[in-house]
């Protein structure tokens, strides 16, 4: 399933939330869904900032490092 898929799922049991109210086992798939999406955000954020240098006034290069 692509995101496009799980972003149009999301959307369709959130609407359909709002007017009939969800089953059970709709509630557990909008539940591993969101988890879907969130975890894709997050890895799409960290491999930006991978990637990610800053500039200092002396004009060299410094990558970001993580803080834990």
């Amino acid at each position: 399933m692509n995101m496009n898929e799980v972003i149009a799922r999301i959307n369709a049991l959130a609407k359909k939330a709002k007017t009939v109210g969800l089953t059970p086992e709709e509630l557990t798939e909008r539940d591993k869904l969101r988890r879907i999406y969130i975890d894709s955000v997050k890895a799409n954020l960290v491999g930006q900032l991978d990637n990610t240098y800053i500039i200092g006034p002396d004009g060299k290069k410094k990558k970001l490092e993580h803080k834990e």
